[in-house]
């Protein structure tokens, strides 16, 4: 498995796929500068990726050249995505045999984008759950493989409903793993999208 995320919502899906599968690099944001002291820091991924002592690659650009052929040395049979924070192109979703598979945190095709949790609890949703799907290049655009939903509850915060999300997230991706060859794969409807763009 080739594991691309970011922050902290990644990491139980990482876990996962350390205890359950052969995780053969970590594909992770650059490190960037957090918190009062703005130090640069690494990503909660790299930190638990270079424990595990697993590959890190820090690309900026992924559309930069190169980059499928740098991944494709480790010859994975499928790719993991939880929130990374990059577009994939096609070239590189394209790499493992069995192509990539998103763990995306909202019920698709609605709240597509960088921040559905947050969006979620903006609008007054009393639902939303964690959706796997087969990627394709369009921003979680790719047929469904797997959904679980769940309640949000009235006073849930963003914070409190991703930890809670990141772990059926986890769940939700060692089943989708286990079907992968059999799992039927559902078209969007994509006249029902919301989108969930990045937060300012």
């Amino acid at each position: 498995v080739l594991f691309y995320g970011t922050p902290a919502f990644a990491l139980p899906t990482l876990e996962a796929l350390l205890a359950h599968h052969q995780v053969v690099a970590v594909i992770t944001q650059p490190d960037r500068p957090a918190g009062r002291g703005r130090a640069v820091t690494p990503s909660p991924v790299k930190r638990r990726a270079l424990l595990a002592a697993v590959p890190v690659l820090q690309p900026s650009r992924l559309r930069d050249p190169g980059w499928p052929e740098r991944l494709a040395e480790y010859r994975a049979d499928v790719a993991v995505v939880a929130a990374f924070g990059q577009i994939l192109p096609k070239g590189v979703l394209d790499v493992p045999t069995r192509g990539s598979i998103n763990v995306h945190a909202s019920v698709l095709p609605r709240y597509r984008g960088a921040a559905p949790i947050a969006w979620a609890i903006m609008r007054g949703e009393t639902e939303t759950g964690i959706t796997t799907f087969q990627m394709d290049p369009g921003m979680d655009t790719g047929d469904v493989l797997l959904t679980e939903t769940t309640p949000i509850g009235p006073d849930e915060t963003a914070g409190e409903l991703s930890a809670r999300l990141a772990e059926i997230g986890a769940r939700l991706l060692l089943r989708t793993l286990e079907g992968i060859d059999t799992l039927p794969r559902t078209p969007q409807d994509h006249a029902k999208a919301t989108l969930a763009p990045r937060l300012k």
